[in-house]
């Protein structure tokens, strides 16, 4: 499950993060193995928490569940303190932590920290190689074209070894196959069709391939979702919520960052075919039944809560998965 991370500003910001907290114990409880958060800043018109003290946060309330960044933006931050948060997760956790990553797309968030959003893909490819070094080796000398590191002694480590899992999220095509010749998992976003998900796939094998790399273990995939026992009522209460959070996806650019000819303006009927997951828990069982055997997905990552839909709401659904679905996917 995504954790509950935006907000509208007429919100309470410290009240939402008592809900947040609420909705993580809920997953817990009902069976739930995976909360992530992802990161962006100046996220007008919404209200976000901080990334990595509110995973710590959470962390309290997660019991046995894997905590993950979905995704920390790599490419505008420095490698060393990603690395050094990544590892500190990682023993909050006990070894329980996943580092997703991804390159980023508004411009606000590079102008903001004096990053030069055109070196994008070459700044995230340096910053992995320096965070794996600074996991994996007693000694760091690097020298490159965005960071220097003079020769230091690493005494901080991770726990799981040689270093935590490593996600890679991506929309275009050619993401999709370089995070394949690299040996990550491609970590789905939520916003691709489930047919240019299947498209892309292939590409993400043949740069397997091509890298020399066994399938992963995991492929994890990020979905929308809503629940409710009726099927009209799961549309009507999700509509408002979810539209809106597209149309600011569609402001920021998200949508021209996917394949083709995306658009997140059209009606919501046509945003949600084929996209999300909303419905009646047997609906949902038959779509993630569907991922699984057609795409191959081993992990599925829900959001239920867009900026401004009320507590209850995301609680139902949350009880709903546990009661209803869950227990037809084991």
């Amino acid at each position: 499950m995504m954790a509950a991370l935006q907000f509208t500003k007429d919100q309470s910001f410290v009240g939402k993060v008592q809900d947040s907290l609420a909705e993580i114990r809920a997953a817990r409880d009902a069976g739930f193995d995976i909360i992530t958060m992802g990161q962006h800043h100046l996220v007008n018109p919404f209200v976000m928490p901080s990334m990595w003290p509110y995973l710590g946060r959470l962390a309290a309330e997660a019991g046995d569940m894997r905590l993950a960044s979905g995704v920390v933006l790599s490419s505008m931050h420095n490698p060393v303190d990603v690395a050094e948060q990544v590892m500190t997760m990682d023993a909050i956790t006990g070894g329980r932590f996943v580092c997703g990553v991804g390159i980023g797309y508004r411009e606000e968030e590079f102008a903001a920290f004096g990053v030069q959003r055109g070196g994008r893909l070459a700044r995230f490819l340096e910053a992995l190689e320096i965070m794996k070094l600074v996991w994996t080796q007693d000694t760091v000398d690097y020298n490159g074209r965005f960071w220097q590191i003079p020769r230091v002694e690493v005494t901080t480590k991770p726990i799981q070894k040689p270093h935590p899992p490593v996600w890679i999220a991506c929309n275009a095509d050619k993401a999709v196959e370089r995070s394949g010749r690299m040996g990550h998992p491609w970590l789905i976003n939520p916003h691709a069709t489930v047919s240019t998900v299947r498209k892309q796939l292939e590409l993400f094998r043949n740069g397997l391939d091509e890298g020399g790399h066994q399938p992963p273990e995991e492929l994890p995939m990020m979905r929308e979702l809503y629940l409710h026992e009726d099927r009209e009522t799961a549309w009507r209460e999700a509509q408002p919520f979810l539209y809106a959070k597209y149309q600011a996806y569609a402001s920021w650019g998200q949508d021209k960052a996917l394949p083709g000819d995306e658009d997140f303006t059209v009606p919501f009927q046509q945003l949600a075919q084929d996209r999300f997951i909303i419905g009646t828990p047997e609906d949902c069982v038959e779509e993630l039944r569907r991922y699984r055997d057609e795409l191959g997905v081993t992990t599925m990552i829900a959001r239920l809560q867009w900026p401004g839909m009320p507590h209850e709401k995301t609680l139902n659904v949350i009880r709903l998965l546990g009661e209803q679905v869950l227990p037809q996917l084991v």
